[in-house]
């Protein structure tokens, strides 16, 4: 895995900051991949819709609205996650489960925890360009994630 602080300094220029604080909660503290984008307010069904059909490998980026009054993954979801291979979740919004998700072989950084699950109504839309903290989160590009921060490319950076 290629940290972020070295692909900042030898392509600062070609690279996005996220400058939201994101807490890491998964098993894994550094993760990357190809983007997917789920876009949501309360409501998971579209989250767990995504984790069941994105390609392993994939980070999945969770627009929750920075809400904190429901969680929009638990222990179940991230499962579901690993058993697909998924890289990563990283989420503007609330896990929930956190001590199981803490010991599973996934990436997943959230705004904070809340123990109310969400709405299951299906309202929401995927593969959608989301903007959060301070970047433009685009299906297709590149994310990597660790403890220093997350940062997104147009393109996959191979290890030098």
């Amino acid at each position: 895995m290629v940290k972020t602080a070295d692909l900042c300094d030898q392509y600062v220029e070609k690279l996005q900051v996220c400058q939201l604080p994101l807490h890491s909660y998964g098993g894994k503290k550094e993760f990357s991949g190809p983007i997917a984008t789920v876009d949501v307010f309360e409501d998971n069904v579209l989250v767990r819709e995504a984790l069941e059909t994105v390609p392993n490998g994939t980070v999945l980026v969770v627009d929750g609205k920075g809400s904190r009054n429901c969680a929009l993954l638990g222990d179940r979801l991230a499962q579901i996650a690993c058993a697909r291979g998924l890289a990563g979740v990283i989420i503007n919004g609330c896990i929930r489960d956190s001590a199981e998700i803490s010991t599973m072989p996934l990436g997943v950084m959230a705004i904070g925890t809340c123990p109310v699950k969400s709405k299951k109504e299906g309202k929401g839309s995927r593969d959608v360009v989301l903007e959060f903290g301070g970047v433009l989160w685009e299906p297709g590009a590149y994310v990597y994630a660790d403890s220093d921060g997350i940062v997104i490319s147009q393109t996959q950076i191979s290890e030098k």
